[in-house]
């Protein structure tokens, strides 16, 4: 056991059974800064009364298992908790030196609140009755200033319509958002909105409470918010209090609000529980006072809550909750494609693999954001280098990738390689691939592949190519893909997208058109790769002059071949060179056989050299001879040092046809 972890449980668990005014809300205040919902969710669990009820071994097992989550998605906060727990156990010191005690938590409305009120005491945030201190002051010495209780409730007037609510601030995740795009993309209906609907209009009539559960990322927010706009009056009037509000005034408010129609929005309900929040008497209230609950709530917090062994199910039996499922039905999907115009949810059907609708929107965001910021020197920088390379492959029509790729790769990063050189390969694998949100990692391991093949999330290779500031794929990058598709459906994928990006370039770089002679000459569509390497052969490149000759030779197109073979044998390639013999060869012993068959002497005596030399076997040129030998030099596309093999396919009988691990 850490030590160090079982001194701040313990410590946490005596805050939680002193509620220190001070130490107590800024161990509260500080929860809401852990990321993960459901981690919230679990902290607000140590108000409620009844985990004060159980002995000290299982709150101690509780809080632990807390802590230990904290500590691993949100390091900043489970220091902040240190150091909280650090000042309250340096009060605690001081005020068992002057023999003092903190008082006891009082349950509200008992005699012995009455009493703690009418004497010195702090309740509630506020002072009652004088309280003076003589002598000299001893430990920590804490002011407090009184509020009215509930004062932070705001009145009905306040309140937000329901027309005029943006659905973020009610916890409906942001989606990726390009320049043009509105805040959201349309809405999906999912196929509980039917009965949700006709529950939220019993609740407005009758009072109730109505939990949307699901999964983490399943689309509950959207889902429960888009049934209750389309199912209340847009003047009605919506309140949404932060997790820890204290609610107990809200009766008292809603009884002034006249005709005005009302609605209790509670996302993220666990974090909403408790004896100052939503209790089953706020709620017999305010069914009383015909206000319906609108909540979401993760399946495994409603399940813990509702059905656990250390539970007790309070208000969640109040009714029957209405699940979302988190993969989307037959109905759920053919309604996406009526939206597939839509750039967001058209890139959720395309790229979403494992993943739902929701979660693919949802997570998105967040996972380009980590990614960005891993950049930092301090941060994971070759993580980030990692997950572009995978992100530039599948660009290029790579789906997935696996080690060997995605080291090999970094060579054609030499700026991100060089700020990378802290971190190592394995760090920034384990990074790239841990699970974020439940949901998924930035890299992800491939259904039915090997376990060390992975491909990057989707939606950020879709916020990559949507983003004016993305840099262009690399030519390096186009031949890496090439080769390192693990099969021939993935590099005809390659070799299209490749068209459609660089053939518009071709004029500016005398690269592209060589690359893309090498790309159709590997899959045998030696007309196109005739026409890109004549481009580059007709631009003064000699290899791409030397492969123009050789295919113009073996189609008896010898005339036109001769110039080609010319200037590629004067530039020092020697296939070219003996090619060209060979042609000039042929010619010459035609024309001997012309002049000895006109009776000149001379050639009768020259010819038989020369048939000599044309019986040699003239063989169709290797394919490896028809791609210039600079498109496959590490020199030509990649630094020298860079652990590339020669490529795929017929350019070299001893390579593998893949870039494998």
């Amino acid at each position: 056991m850490d030590a160090e972890l079982e001194k701040l449980a313990q410590t946490v668990v005596r805050i939680v059974d002193s509620q220190d005014p001070d130490a107590y809300m800024l161990m509260f205040e500080a929860h809401q800064r852990i990321g993960d919902a459901y981690l919230r969710e679990r902290f607000i669990e140590l108000r409620e009364v009844r985990f004060r009820e159980l002995s000290t071994g299982p709150r101690l097992v509780i809080v632990r298992d807390i802590l230990l989550e904290v500590k691993r998605a949100a390091p900043s906060v489970y220091e902040e908790l240190q150091a909280i727990a650090e000042a309250f156990a340096e009060d605690e010191e001081a005020r068992a030196a002057v023999g003092g005690r903190t008082p006891a938590p009082v349950p509200s409305g008992s005699s012995a609140s009455f009493t703690r009120a009418t004497s010195n005491s702090v309740l509630d945030g506020a002072f009652h009755a004088p309280v003076v201190q003589a002598g000299t002051f001893s430990g920590g010495v804490h002011t407090y200033y009184a509020q009215p209780p509930y004062s932070a409730l705001p009145p009905v007037a306040d309140w937000s319509r329901l027309g005029a609510v943006d659905p973020i601030t009610l916890g409906v995740h942001r989606t990726r958002r390009l320049p043009g795009e509105s805040p959201l993309p349309p809405y999906v209906e999912r196929d509980c909105e039917a009965e949700l609907g006709s529950r939220i209009r019993e609740a407005a009539r009758d009072g109730g409470l109505i939990v949307v559960t699901g999964a983490p990322f399943s689309g509950k927010t959207r889902t429960a918010w888009e049934a209750l706009a389309a199912s209340l009056p847009a003047a009605t009037r919506v309140f949404a209090p932060s997790p820890g509000t204290d609610l107990r005034g809200l009766p008292a408010v809603l009884r002034g609000r006249g005709e005005a129609g009302c609605v209790l929005w509670l996302d993220a309900l666990g974090g909403h529980l408790g004896e100052h929040g939503l209790t089953s008497a706020l709620l017999a209230d305010l069914v009383r006072l015909r206000v319906p609950v609108l909540a979401t709530m993760n399946d495994k917090a409603y399940d813990d809550r509702r059905f656990g062994a250390s539970g007790r199910a309070g208000v969640l039996s109040w009714g029957e909750p209405v699940g979302l499922q988190r993969v989307w039905s037959k109905g759920e999907l053919e309604r996406l494609d009526s939206f597939a115009g839509d750039p967001r949810l058209g890139a959720a059907v395309v790229r979403r693999g494992a993943c739902t609708v929701p979660e693919y929107l949802a997570v998105g965001p967040e996972l380009m954001e980590e990614w960005r910021r891993a950049r930092r020197p301090d941060a994971h920088p070759r993580g980030h280098l990692l997950v572009r390379v995978a992100i530039d492959l599948a660009r290029c029509g790579v789906s997935r990738v696996s080690r060997r790729p995605l080291s090999i790769a970094q060579s054609l990063y030499p700026e991100e390689s060089a700020m990378a050189e802290a971190e190592s390969f394995e760090e920034a694998l384990a990074w790239a691939t841990d699970i974020r949100h439940e949901v998924t990692g930035l890299l992800s391991p491939v259904p039915g592949e090997r376990p060390t093949t992975w491909a990057v999330f989707g939606s950020l290779v879709a916020d990559a190519e949507g983003r004016p500031d993305t840099p262009p794929v690399s030519i390096g990058m186009w031949r890496f893909a090439f080769i390192a598709a693990p099969d021939t459906a993935e590099r005809r994928t390659v070799m299209r997208r490749a068209h459609e990006a660089l053939a518009p370039l071709a004029d500016s770089d005398p690269k592209i058109p060589v690359l893309l002679g090498y790309i159709n000459a590997v899959m045998a569509d030696i007309e196109t790769a005739m026409q890109w390497y004549r481009k580059a052969a007709d631009a003064g490149h000699a290899e791409a002059a030397a492969a123009v000759g050789e295919m113009l030779a073996v189609g008896d197109e010898a005339a036109e071949a001769i110039p080609y073979l010319k200037t590629a044998a004067e530039a020092g390639i020697v296939h070219a060179q003996y090619r060209l013999a060979m042609v000039l060869a042929a010619q010459a012993e035609n024309w001997l056989n012309q002049a000895a068959e006109a009776g000149y002497p001379a050639a009768t005596q020259a010819l038989p050299a020369f048939r000599t030399v044309a019986a040699l076997p003239l063989l169709a040129p290797r394919p490896e001879q028809l791609v210039p030998s600079t498109v496959m030099s590490e020199e030509y596309f990649l630094p020298p040092d860079a652990d590339t093999p020669a490529g795929p396919g017929p350019l070299s009988r001893s390579t593998p046809d893949t870039v494998e691990e």
